[in-house]
């Protein structure tokens, strides 16, 4: 019971994995052709997720995803 309770306390990252390490890419600065290379994914699919994690996140610029990219400690500020 005590496990249940605690994982229904812990918020759950509306973000897979692969949107996570999107999104960790484009707040360094690459874009979806990069993005795309780097992950072995087409820029078209690149492309899918970046949209997909504008709409699960309702953030609509791209600073404001490297904002939230910055606040969940994807990124760091050199």
């Amino acid at each position: 019971m005590n496990a249940y309770l605690t994982n229904a306390d812990a918020p759950t990252d509306p973000l897979s994995i692969r949107e996570r390490e999107v999104l960790q890419l484009i707040a360094e600065g690459k874009n979806v052709k990069e993005i795309g290379g780097i992950l072995g994914i087409s820029a078209k699919t690149a492309e899918s997720h970046r949209t997909n994690i504008m709409n699960k996140l309702d953030i609509h610029d791209l600073a404001g995803l490297v904002r939230y990219a910055i606040r969940e400690g994807l990124v760091r500020i050199e």
